[in-house]
């Protein structure tokens, strides 16, 4: 549920603060990070 008021006229991603928003994924509409790979352990 998108509660910022920026983001709900125009979206987290032409909010001037967006690259210092440290709550754009909880209460804006950018989407979550994906969450990193484990690395792939080689066989012997």
């Amino acid at each position: 549920m998108t509660l910022c008021p920026i983001a709900l006229v125009a979206g987290c991603a032409k909010c001037p603060a967006f690259k210092v928003c440290p709550l754009k994924t909880v209460i804006g509409d950018a989407p979550k990070a994906a969450p990193a790979k484990p690395a792939k352990s080689r066989k012997k």
